[in-house]
């Protein structure tokens, strides 16, 4: 019974030691830019062991000098309620689980409709069932904190430290503060980082120079960058570009 007392003592140590780390880590990023996050990091290595060379663009930028457009342009297409909420969006996260609830009961009248012995692609797809689209409801402060910190694995437990990083950003730095870390750290296609490189990359001009139609389709981006940055000329990155556009000037900034 000891023995096991110990070792439930040391799991509870490690876990605190974990979580002062990551907060003293947070709390350093008040005054101190931070070089590279978990998810870069992740990105690089991957990039480097299947292409056998490491591919990183990235240049840190100052909040004044990202174009407002690109902030109102995120802010819109990512998290509309950014400056309001304590870090979850409750709404949001509710709407997203109806939401998924919803495609999760439509992928499976999909898939009752297939018959035994079917053949053909037809029957095919329809036996195996469209996997539903999962609507996500995470905002901007728990994007941040999984890219940070965290790895990219989907359980409770990560999910459940994902919900304490964020009270934790939060309650540490500034709307503004977090909102500049985010701008230059978010992947926008494989190996690019942060705004400024996403400007460079698509545009050739710099982070402050992006006119609101180039920012929202960086915006647009987000969600799937690597998929976007093979299909650039895309119908719905344009459409959806525009409808972010609208949006621009309902977005409050920090």
């Amino acid at each position: 019974m000891k023995a096991v007392l110990r070792w439930l003592g040391l799991v509870l140590l490690a876990v605190l030691a974990l979580q002062l780390f990551f907060v003293a880590r947070i709390a350093a990023m008040a005054v101190v830019d931070p070089e590279s996050t978990s998810f870069q990091r992740s990105e690089a290595w991957r990039i480097a062991r299947e292409r056998d060379r490491l591919r990183w663009a990235q240049k840190w930028v100052a909040y004044p000098r990202i174009s407002d457009h690109l902030k109102r342009a995120v802010i819109a297409s990512e998290d509309g309620s950014f400056v309001n909420h304590d870090g979850v969006d409750w709404d949001a996260l509710e709407k997203a689980w109806a939401r998924n609830q919803k495609a999760e009961e439509q992928a499976a009248k999909r898939a009752s409709f297939a018959r035994p012995g079917s053949s053909g692609p037809k029957a095919t797809s329809s036996a195996m069932g469209r996997p539903p689209k999962i609507v996500g409801g995470s905002t901007i402060t728990q994007q941040l904190a999984k890219n940070l910190l965290l790895s990219g694995e989907r359980n409770l437990l990560r999910k459940g430290q994902e919900f304490v990083l964020t009270m934790v950003l939060e309650r540490t730095l500034t709307k503004q503060r977090i909102l500049e870390i985010y701008l230059n750290s978010v992947e926008w296609g494989e190996g690019v980082f942060g705004a400024e490189a996403a400007a460079q990359h698509y545009f050739r001009k710099s982070a402050g120079q992006l006119t609101p139609h180039e920012a929202a389709r960086l915006a647009v981006m987000l969600p799937q960058p690597k998929r976007f940055e093979k299909t650039p000329g895309s119908g719905y990155l344009a459409s959806r570009a525009s409808t972010i556009v609208a949006r621009m000037r309902d977005a409050e900034l920090p």
